[in-house]
């Protein structure tokens, strides 16, 4: 079971500053994930994670800093680096974003060993072609060996789609070896198709290694999956990246040729998250930890909490509203019996926007403490009190 963090801000420190306690031959791989903004990074690292840290919202721009998140199993230290979405500038004036939104996601990809890229296949509008910001930080690092991750798969009506998606978002090649495509049955688009969602299995017990539907063997294919590709380990260590892009490539690029492997998943639901997991952990190199095993994520208990109340902000104000509150924590202290309480006021700029939060009753309000509280719970593991105050500033 993953670690509780820690609701005090001193032992949370203690604990971050606390030298790790590694075995004898520790192994550790570091992990960037972007994407465009509402992806579902946040939520994919939560389900990594095995406990909520990270704030999730459908509203853009829910994680507005970089957060570390740390996964510690046997031997090996997974350290996911959950960056802001990747913006340009014109986008960021209009939320209000500050210069860290812009530079942050660029600042995790020079610390990272692998690169997961994240792209939302239930937005149609998107999904067939990685932005210009993606595909511009990775001809800027086209060292560092990237994946691609298809998610919310489990939206899609049409699940032959995924094959078609696949083709644009890699440009046809990965590991190095050209995806055929075949065309499908028609009655593949009636039915659900599971095969892109569930590769492994096709195959033996034995044989259910961690990996993508894209890096079976030809003959562990599923028949009717319209995919074919020989299997092989390719890119990563032989020191051979790809080469660099130019922005007139760029201009003309609507995929990514070297991606190591694909894979599709249902982060909400934790669908095929831990095929993902345990190739990240055999992608793990020989190398010192970095935090505790204690440690699940770098933030401060208060930041958790912050998070996390911003989240329900998000999801129930209407347009910009959430974007010009302001948290000031008042009292953050353990109770008699061991329980936390939380007082925190929410800061608004109109009586409009006040009354809006409050909501007809005190509907609104409430359900934001009472959902946040549980959120609280589950991230500290002890019993939360959560009193929230609105007040025009």
């Amino acid at each position: 079971h993953p670690p509780p963090v820690a609701t005090d801000k001193e032992e949370q420190k203690r604990l971050l500053e606390h030298r790790p306690d590694q075995p004898p031959q520790p192994k550790v791989l570091r992990i960037a994930i972007i994407g465009a903004p509402n992806a579902g990074k946040s939520t994919l690292c939560n389900q990594l994670l095995g406990r909520k840290v990270f704030p999730v919202s459908k509203k853009v721009h829910t994680t507005r800093c970089k957060a570390r998140g740390v996964i510690t199993h046997e031997d090996t230290q997974l350290i996911i680096l959950d960056t802001p979405g990747l913006t340009n500038r014109l986008k960021a004036k209009r939320h209000n974003l500050d210069e860290a939104m812009l530079t942050d996601p660029w600042d995790s990809m020079k610390h990272a060993d692998l690169v997961l890229v994240l792209v939302d296949v239930s937005d149609h509008w998107t999904r067939n072609s990685l932005s210009k910001e993606v595909l511009r930080c990775l001809s800027q690092f086209p060292h560092i060996p990237s994946v691609l991750v298809l998610n919310k798969v489990d939206v899609l009506k049409k699940k032959f789609l995924l094959l078609e998606i696949a083709t644009d978002l890699t440009e046809g090649i990965v590991n190095g070896k050209k995806l055929e495509v075949k065309s499908s049955p028609k009655q593949d688009s009636r039915s659900s198709v599971k095969v892109p969602l569930h590769p492994t299995q096709a195959s033996p017990p034995e044989s259910k290694v961690p990996g993508s539907p894209f890096g079976q063997k030809k003959n562990q294919a599923q028949e009717g999956s319209g995919l074919d590709k020989s299997s092989g380990v390719g890119g990563a260590g032989t020191g051979e990246g790809p080469e660099h892009h130019g922005a007139k490539d760029l201009r003309d690029m609507k995929g990514w040729p070297h991606f190591q492997e694909i894979f599709m998943l249902a982060a909400l639901r934790g669908e095929e998250v831990d095929t993902l997991k345990r190739y990240l952990l055999m992608q793990a190199k020989p190398g010192p930890w970095e935090f505790h095993s204690d440690v699940l994520t770098s933030q401060s208990p208060q930041e958790i909490c912050d998070n996390i109340i911003r989240e329900k902000l998000l999801e129930y104000l209407p347009l910009e509203v959430p974007y010009g509150v302001t948290q000031v924590t008042d009292v953050w202290e353990e109770g008699e019996c061991g329980e936390l309480l939380i007082v925190q006021s929410l800061l608004v700029p109109r009586e409009s926007h006040k009354r809006m939060l409050i909501g007809r009753g005190g509907r609104v309000i409430s359900r934001i403490a009472q959902e946040a509280g549980q959120d609280l719970m589950n991230a500290f593991l002890c019993e939360v009190r959560l009193k929230l105050k609105v007040e025009v500033k």
